[in-house]
């Protein structure tokens, strides 16, 4: 193999091997693990292809900086991926400043489980909603919410496990 082939080789297995590593530890933190156990096989594999080429290599600083490239570049379509695949579930804790209007009733009838409550705030009442979404469908919430409710106080967060209610039921 020449020296591009080399270089080429060097990028193109490293970013394979980032991107599976990055879908690996999704998979793992959303509790498939035997699917994340499939994926690092295959991405231990190639790891050790690619190092084992760049290590044969080592003596051009060039073949370093494709491991470099190929590694930066692994990340990027590791994370382009993981955002593509959207898997599992987000909660949306959602604060506007009026407790008028039908804001969780809208969103219900868009498909969203919603729950709410009224709250007090530093300058009145507040309604609060709980909302869990489908990752692909976050989007799509959070145009709702542009449009409907555009100055919501809007928190996201991931979680890993939940039991009963809408959704347990809606999933089964």
């Amino acid at each position: 193999m020449d020296g591009i082939g080399i270089i080429l080789t060097i990028i193109v297995i490293n970013i394979i091997y980032v991107s599976l590593f990055t879908i690996r530890l999704i998979f793992v933190m959303k509790g498939q693990r035997v699917l994340a156990s499939v994926i690092s096989t295959v991405e231990v594999f190639i790891y050790l292809m690619g190092l084992n080429i760049a290590l044969a290599n080592i003596d051009k600083p060039i073949n370093l900086l494709a491991y470099c490239l190929g590694w930066g570049s692994g990340v990027y379509l590791g994370s382009k991926i993981e955002e593509w695949l959207a898997l599992g579930y987000t909660t949306f804790q959602i604060v506007v400043d009026s407790t008028e209007g039908s804001l969780a009733e809208t969103l219900r009838q868009e498909g969203f489980g919603v729950t709410s409550w009224f709250a007090e705030g530093r300058q009145g009442g507040r309604l609060v909603m709980l909302v869990l979404v489908k990752r692909s469908n976050e989007k799509k919430l959070l145009k709702t919410l542009e449009e409907l409710a555009p100055r919501a106080f809007t928190i996201s967060y991931d979680p890993r496990y939940f039991r009963g209610g809408f959704w347990a039921k809606r999933l089964r």
